[in-house]
């Protein structure tokens, strides 16, 4: 095997789970397609030391770091598949290349889909955001959108009256709130609209007011979009992985999946709240695993 690891995606968790495995002195080959689900994020909070710092900064930092341990290689690739070889794997790129590993770390993260709501796409990372506990505090006390077409839309709202009372909770005509949970945001003072949306108006990617359908508009100053979110790379089912309920690859505390030798991190793996310091920090406990489960093997074949 060319690696004892190929770190599939270059995000928090993969560069953590490579700086912990390239500390340890196994060989690492991270694969990543410089296409970060936060790239259009202006800054990231919630990271001790690093509150506030830009993504790509975050990243440049991260490589430089790894850059210092010779037995850690990035390479700009998009991985397209990985198969089983002798008792471990090959990974394929889209250029044509490949290596052999003894494990695979999946750490691609996620991809997000929004309602094709015009104006929502210019505003997201500027005015409008999907985590609260990252980007809660800059919108705090201001007259914020809740948008969901999913059935977290109740749930989301609640938590955001920790950062606002004015709240417009839109569910884009989805029928995803009972008359109980609307009734219960109303009473305390939360506006709850169930039209669609026909465009979300500003400039610069600051929101200031929400269009309906009927023509009705209301000002606002920013809020939260919850997308749909689809995993990064399909290698987990590719590989036989087993999945949960929402579509994230099951693992365990140290990133292992059903399948032997493979492990996820990060929001492949389902870890929440979608935070930096949460990535990095399972792909920490997911390399802290895979150098266990090496060793283990080491040992016995030192053994004869």
């Amino acid at each position: 095997m060319d690696w004892d690891c190929a770190i599939i995606g270059g995000g928090p968790a993969g560069l953590s789970a490579a700086l912990m495995l390239g500390r340890s002195q196994r060989s690492v080959l991270l694969l990543d397609d410089h296409q970060p689900r936060n790239s259009v994020t202006e800054a990231s909070y919630g990271y001790l030391t690093r509150d506030g710092i830009a993504p790509e900064e975050f990243r440049t930092l991260a490589r430089n770091e790894l850059a210092q341990y010779p037995s850690v290689r990035l390479s700009k690739s998009r991985v397209v598949s990985v198969e089983r070889v002798n008792g471990g794997f090959r990974v394929f790129t889209a250029a044509g290349g490949s290596a052999a590993a003894r494990t695979v770390l999946l750490a691609a993260g996620l991809q997000e889909r929004f309602p094709d709501i015009p104006g929502l796409r210019e505003m997201y990372g500027k005015s409008l955001f999907s985590c609260p506990y990252c980007d809660g505090w800059e919108l705090r006390g201001q007259p914020l959108l809740v948008l969901s077409t999913g059935s977290g839309l109740f749930q989301q709202a609640r938590l955001l009256l920790g950062w606002s009372r004015d709240l417009l909770v839109c569910s884009h005509g989805a029928s995803n709130l009972t008359m109980q949970q609307r009734h219960a945001l109303e009473s305390r003072g939360v506006k709850v609209s169930s039209l669609r949306i026909a465009a979300l108006e500003g400039s610069g990617g600051k929101l200031r007011e929400v269009v309906f359908e009927d023509g009705s508009r209301i000002a606002r100053s920013g809020g939260f979009a919850s997308p749909d979110g689809m995993l990064g790379t399909p290698l987990g089912s590719q590989l036989g992985c087993a999945h949960d309920a929402y579509g994230s690859v099951s693992a365990d505390g140290s990133g292992r999946t059903s399948v032997p030798g493979v492990y996820a991190a990060g929001d492949t793996a389902g870890f929440s709240p979608s935070q930096i310091v949460v990535a990095a920090a399972s792909g920490t406990r997911a390399a802290v695993g895979i150098i266990g489960d090496l060793a283990e093997i080491d040992f016995i074949r030192m053994g004869g």
